[in-house]
């Protein structure tokens, strides 16, 4: 089954990308929603963490079915093995800053929450940079330019741009 993830920060446009690839028929799941975290005690502290369980069921359940995941968590790289791709989806930060401002989801527009999104693309989006399949900037990309890259690669017909930064 060709599963793909979408990860990156917030405001990165993982969620645009997942409600565009609904609508072309794709199945999709916001790890954000539901009940695919978990808090858990980290050596730094509390983390919110997915449940690798539900993650791997998912998985399992799908077939062969393509199935798009999105969401950014300190565990994910447990699901790698099981992925076709991982897409970091990047923005520079006043871009991300920008949309976290004028969205539904009311993570971001606190000064505290804003902090931390600055601290997380300084130390966890080279991270994720260097594990990714492809990196898209949602800065230069419209959302269609990034749903039709994600579909290439769940086709795997070997129409993948080369890294776009």
């Amino acid at each position: 089954m060709p599963a793909v993830l979408l990860t990156g920060m917030s405001g990165a446009g993982k969620s645009a990308a997942l409600l565009a690839l609904a609508r072309r028929g794709y199945r999709v799941v916001d790890t954000d929603a539901g009940d695919w975290n978990e808090w858990v005690q980290a050596p730094d502290g509390p983390d919110w963490v997915w449940r690798l369980d539900r993650l791997h069921a998912l998985l399992d359940e799908v077939g062969s079915a393509p199935l798009v995941l999105a969401g950014c968590r300190s565990n994910q790289g447990a699901l790698y093995p099981r992925l076709r791709a991982v897409v970091l989806l990047t923005a520079p930060l006043p871009v991300l800053l920008a949309r976290v401002q004028h969205r539904e989801n009311p993570y971001g527009r606190t000064a505290e929450d804003r902090a931390r999104i600055a601290e997380h693309v300084a130390w966890v989006e080279p991270l994720l940079r260097r594990s990714a399949t492809l990196v898209l900037d949602t800065a230069r990309l419209s959302v269609a330019q990034v749903a039709d890259q994600v579909e290439a690669l769940l086709r795997d017909d070997g129409r993948v741009g080369a890294p776009q930064v």
